[in-house]
């Protein structure tokens, strides 16, 4: 299957398998040192026996598509290796409120330092899933695939295009360095669309796609004639963008960004678009409620 096939995003990652440990590990470990500080957790360290262990439950309170259960995991592991965590489902499914998707067990220090960030990841993570999953529902039974763009947290990217391939849609550049993509200020300063892509062309491998951000017909006509491999129809109407795909005639895979709502993403999709890419996905999708229940035995 060739990298730009639309059915696995412009650079191919579509899969929703979690990240490995050595990927997520500096990322959650800067985190608890930004909790914990200078000091550690004070509160916790005064009040709770050192050699006390506990039981709890990472819970969700709507519902939801959750992601980041193995990084909430971590967290706590990293923080004491005592701690056992085992998960209830998995990334990538369906929850709904009362849900449990994360069972730990250890000392309760640990659980209680970690927790904060454990559901800062879960929370943030299944929050850009669930906003996926909703829009990859709006889409269904078109051709059209959903994609995040680079519109990510800083430091967090990894971790939000993973999010968002656990809710069903599939991811665009994970960085500048792995395809070109021609913006409008490039055309500008290359000296137009041909130019832009003529040069790109000469200095590409054959593995690297060349996409080209079009805002009128006109410009898609001459990406078309220089060869790009993707056109990015850029803030266009939905008979425009039909209008721009068949023009395309399946010569370049197509893809719309620019203002998508859920109400509007399905007006798009109809166009006949291969992609739609959303940066809210990733910088503002608003968060899944979880929270950490302490099980207490009864007496």
């Amino acid at each position: 299957m060739m990298a730009n096939d639309p059915a696995r995003g412009l650079n191919g990652v579509s899969h929703r398998g979690p990240l490995p440990d050595l990927m997520v590990e500096p990322i959650v470990r800067a985190a608890l040192l930004e909790d914990l500080g200078r000091g550690g957790d004070l509160t916790t360290d005064l009040l709770i026996p050192e050699d006390l262990t506990a039981t709890a439950a990472l819970v969700v309170r709507e519902a939801g598509t959750v992601a980041g259960i193995g990084v909430a995991a971590l967290a706590f592991r990293l923080l004491d290796v005592r701690v056992t965590c085992q998960p209830t489902t998995q990334d990538g499914a369906a929850v709904t409120a009362g849900d449990v998707v994360l069972r730990v067990e250890g000392p309760a220090r640990a659980i209680l330092s970690a927790e904060r960030v454990a559901l800062n990841f879960l929370g943030r993570l299944s929050g850009i899933a669930s906003a996926t999953a909703g829009l990859v529902t709006a889409v269904a039974g078109t051709r059209a695939r959903v994609a995040c763009t680079r519109k990510t947290t800083p430091g967090l990217r990894a971790l939000e295009k993973y999010a968002v391939r656990a809710g069903g849609g599939a991811n665009h550049r994970l960085g500048l360095d792995d395809a070109v993509l021609i913006k409008d200020n490039h055309v500008a300063l290359a000296g137009g669309v041909v130019a832009a892509l003529t040069r790109a062309r000469a200095g590409v491998g054959h593995m690297t796609k060349v996409q080209v951000e079009v805002d009128t017909l006109a410009q898609l006509d001459e990406a078309l004639a220089a060869g790009a491999d993707a056109i990015l129809f850029d803030n266009m109407t939905p008979d425009t963008l039909a209008e721009g795909v068949r023009r395309v005639a399946g010569r370049a895979v197509t893809e719309a960004s620019g203002g998508i709502t859920p109400d509007t993403i399905a007006a798009v999709a109809a166009s006949g678009v291969d992609l739609i890419s959303v940066g809210w996905l990733t910088h503002s999708a608003r968060g899944l409620d979880v929270g950490l229940d302490v099980v207490i035995a009864p007496p």
